[in-house]
């Protein structure tokens, strides 16, 4: 039933565009079950959404693992973990509004933050470690790489969500194809 409700949720979320308008009794109008029935495995509103970000961050997961598996070498297997990333959250952008806010990134032991977004950072390390090991070294150490691609691929994902005006989302694979050539020697 879990499933279900965040299966439901995801395609709500799909048509309102972002989490602000979810509530757990549309969830529930949208899977066919009472309200009642959701609480059993959310306890309150804020609970779904964070179980909504973290089955939306599965699917990521997903898409950027199979993406990978189907690419040559190192850097074109980190080129289409990134790519993956930025289609995925082109594609859904109420989605990747609602995992970006929700719980992404938070504090850790230490100073050292994690979370689902710091996930997708160390995969793209691994990438740049690939590269490295393939003789591509990065001009700065692989997770320092790896935060600047993540940031420049967010930023950019940014900026077309929140301009009307922007029509090309090739942009956006094309600005991370620049900086993933940048970041390797």
């Amino acid at each position: 039933m879990r499933g279900e409700i965040l299966a439901g949720a995801s395609r709500l979320l799909s048509e309102l565009g972002g989490g602000d308008g979810l509530t757990i009794r549309g969830v529930a109008r949208a899977v066919g079950i009472a309200p009642a029935s959701i609480y059993q495995h959310f306890v309150d509103r804020e609970a779904l959404l964070r179980g909504l970000s973290e089955h939306e961050f599965g699917r990521l997961r997903e898409v950027m693992r199979v993406a990978e598996e189907g690419a040559g070498d190192a850097v074109g297997r980190l080129r289409a973990q990134v790519h993956a990333y930025c289609a995925f959250a082109v594609e859904n952008p109420g989605h990747y509004r609602l995992m970006v806010g929700h719980g992404a990134v938070r504090s850790g032991a230490g100073s050292a933050p994690v979370g689902p977004l710091m996930d997708v950072v160390a995969g793209l390390r691994v990438g740049f470690e690939r590269c490295a090991e393939e003789g591509r070294a990065s001009r700065v150490p692989a997770e320092r790489a790896a935060v600047m691609l993540f940031v420049g691929a967010h930023g950019r994902v940014a900026l077309l969500h929140s301009n009307p005006g922007e029509t090309r989302p090739e942009a956006v694979g094309s600005f991370v194809d620049e900086l993933v050539d940048l970041l390797l020697v």
